[in-house]
């Protein structure tokens, strides 16, 4: 088959203006003529503009790219292998790139007057706002999501690398106490719940031991926050969520 200019810019999303001048540099010539003299574009020219636009996309010049494809030692597979590595080197760097835009916007909307290295360097790997759309969307309406709201509000970057520290602190104490065998209704464990819950009350809202009994169910029916205590220690979800249970059960009852 052979196909149009228009159609091939159509196919392509490139201008027909472009193709016009593709041609006219010699970098993609049509291989065909229509009785009237019309550009009509073969199967192996639409692979060769292919490999035009891939090298365009990672910005390679015009001249580079036209070396590259009439090298006639070049193999077409040598080719996608090339820009395979290419494209994959550019989508890490992108998504860095992405990422400390993230952080950079986590930021403003929390009032932090950070850098996005430092935002890095105070949550590392964990965005404290991953959820904040979802979290708005459930609670939003509660007063203690807006006490959250108020108080996050006004920290500074000490605040942060604090909460970060005792967060950090406390997830190594609970799984030291895991792996000495102590178990979930024990007192040990009991404790480190009534600090898990303090450390709500102290930094976001104030967390009643029944609230606090609700969101230990939710470590372990959300994937998500399963999954984050599951990293500090394999099984700490659910430990934590009988503890929880347990210490709200000796304060209520």
């Amino acid at each position: 088959m052979s196909y149009t200019v228009g159609q091939v810019a159509g196919f392509a999303g490139v201008t027909v203006r472009t193709l016009h001048h593709y041609d006219e540099i010699g970098l993609l010539v049509p291989g065909e003529r229509s009785h009237a003299g019309h550009r009509r574009y073969s199967d192996a020219d639409l692979d060769r503009l292919q490999q035009i636009l891939f090298y365009r996309e990672l910005g390679f010049p015009l001249d580079e790219v036209a070396v590259l494809l009439d090298d006639p030692a070049a193999d077409p597979r040598a080719h996608l292998r090339r820009q395979h590595d290419l494209l994959t080197a550019r989508i890490e760097q992108l998504r860095k790139m992405a990422a400390a835009v993230e952080h950079a916007m986590e930021a403003r909307k929390m009032g932090i007057n950070l850098t996005p290295e430092e935002k890095f360097e105070v949550f590392g790997d964990k965005d404290p706002e991953q959820y904040a759309d979802e979290a708005e969307a459930r609670w939003g309406g509660t007063e203690h999501y807006a006490e959250s709201q108020r108080r996050v509000a006004r920290y500074s970057k000490e605040d942060w690398q604090r909460i970060q520290d005792r967060s950090a602190d406390w997830g190594r104490r609970y799984a030291a106490l895991m792996a000495a065998g102590e178990p979930p209704t024990g007192e040990a464990a009991m404790a480190l719940a009534e600090e898990h819950r303090r450390h709500i009350c102290t930094w976001y809202y104030e967390c009643p031991h029944e609230l606090h009994r609700s969101l230990g169910e939710m470590y372990v029916a959300d994937e998500r926050f399963k999954a984050f205590y599951e990293s500090l220690r394999p099984g700490l979800a659910e430990h934590l969520n009988e503890a929880i249970a347990a210490n709200a059960a000796r304060h209520t009852s």
